[in-house]
């Protein structure tokens, strides 16, 4: 019983949500899950450490006070072997360049403000505090700060992608980056492209929380999955549950509503508000559970580069 309750609050249903993000009807009941298998598995010893700018729990608190007073600005907070996350940060009436990226999606969590996002075959769409932005790749898009406040997002892409800008849009050579000049290449492989279960926009406050849709994955794709796992709040497990760990990738979390309770190994327990990041590096057990009041929701959005990545959890 107490691995079945593992299961349930650790692992949310890998759910696509469905449709257009005017048209969205509430996604069906999730899928059941396959048997779990007795097996040795293997457990990076000593597992990853976390290494700059890598942390165990980044406060959103401690980032806003190290740029207080900046307009624009970027905070990296999560650099792994398969992914990376930035905080950004533009002023009204900023606007980025037209840009892709070659083989991998971006995705936006926005917190602040409002940004205009323009992406090639979309049309241009507002997103706002809770949103959350779904970019193929070979897209090329733009991001524009718009009304009286600041837009402030998360951005995940990657690890080491390198943004490519169409001549049409930037006729200058761009500047190079450490370890990448830029070239004039004629290039062949064809649009990224939503498929039947993708949308580019999900308003989470409006559609889930306020609209009754079931929380779930937004973007399921082959080096991205972004996952929306709610609940409500309950008593926090023993210390003697550790939880799960992964073989071959570190998972993070974005806390969209209410408070999550981590325990992950070498790191002191704690519980993340909203706005705050939470990783889990390679090999490391880790258990999330909801906390606050009995009852009350939370909703942290789980972000690694397998959507069916193996969790392999302590047995009891």
């Amino acid at each position: 019983m107490a691995l079945v309750k593992a299961v349930l609050y650790l692992c949310s249903p890998a759910l696509l949500v469905m449709g257009a993000a005017a048209q969205t009807p509430a996604p069906s009941a999730p899928p059941s899950r396959p048997p779990m298998e007795s097996a040795w598995s293997p457990k990076r010893t000593p597992p990853r450490a976390y290494d700059a700018p890598n942390r165990p729990w980044w406060k959103l608190s401690d980032i806003l006070t190290a740029h207080k007073g900046e307009k624009n600005w970027i905070h990296p907070i999560v650099r792994t072997h398969d992914l990376e996350a930035d905080w950004h940060q533009m002023a009204p009436g900023q606007r980025t360049e037209s840009l892709m990226y070659a083989d991998n999606a971006t995705a936006l969590i926005v917190w602040g403000g409002q940004v205009r996002v323009s992406i090639k075959g979309q049309e241009p769409f507002v997103a706002i505090k809770g949103g959350e932005v779904n970019i193929p790749y070979r897209l090329p898009f733009t991001l524009e700060s718009v009304g009286d406040e600041p837009a402030l997002w998360l951005e995940v892409h990657g690890a080491g992608d390198v943004p490519i800008y169409l001549t049409a849009t930037t006729p200058e050579k761009p500047k190079d980056v450490a370890g990448f000049s830029y070239v004039k290449a004629a290039l062949m492989g064809g649009d990224g492209r939503y498929g039947p279960s993708d949308r580019p926009y999900l308003d989470y406050y409006k559609d889930v929380v306020s609209g009754g849709q079931r929380a779930g994955a937004f973007i399921a794709g082959d080096h991205l999955f972004v996952n929306n796992i709610r609940g409500p709040g309950a008593k926090t497990p023993p210390a003697s549950d550790l939880g799960h760990f992964h073989f071959g990738y570190d998972e993070f979390w974005f806390i969209m509503e209410g408070n999550v309770d981590y325990q992950i190994e070498g790191v002191p327990f704690f519980t993340a508000s909203p706005g705050d990041v939470v990783t889990a590096a390679q090999g490391r057990w880790h258990r999330a559970s909801f906390g606050g009041q009995p009852g009350q929701m939370a909703t942290r959005v789980a972000i690694n580069p397998y959507p069916r990545g193996l969790h392999s959890f302590q047995p009891h």
